[in-house]
């Protein structure tokens, strides 16, 4: 079963979305998207700097058996990215919401609560 922290938002694309004090968005895959890609090898981030479109794909995580794409939850422009997550991925499979991948300003206009709470996110990943 997996985790899915109380205190996060999620998307239904696995992402967690932590809303930062500042008002910016700390972005990474969630336990259940790291355990469906298995042992993850490759980790590319989006330039920091970058103008992203709402649910862009921004990212990419491989594993050893696919990759896929990690997808920003509004428009915004990326502020700053997790090298860590780059040159070492696999530590995203010992601790997804350890391993936040960018962090987001997000657009004026950005609906933080159309993201899921815990317990709808735990509801639609049990249907899958």
């Amino acid at each position: 079963m997996s985790k899915v922290p109380s205190e996060l938002k999620y998307t239904d694309t696995h992402e967690w979305v932590r809303l930062e004090d500042d008002g910016t968005l700390t972005v990474g895959i969630t336990d259940h998207a790291q355990e469906a890609l298995g042992d993850i090898v490759f980790v590319e981030l989006p330039e920091t700097g970058r103008k992203l479109a709402d649910k862009e794909g921004c990212a990419t995580i491989e594993s050893v058996k696919a990759a896929s794409d990690v997808y920003t939850p509004f428009a915004g422009e990326v502020i700053a990215v997790n090298q860590a997550m780059a040159d070492a991925p696999e530590s995203i499979n010992a601790d997804a919401y350890a391993a936040w991948l960018f962090k987001l300003r997000p657009a004026a206009n950005a609906d933080t609560a159309a993201l899921l709470d815990a317990a709808a996110y735990q509801s639609a990943i049990a249907e899958e």
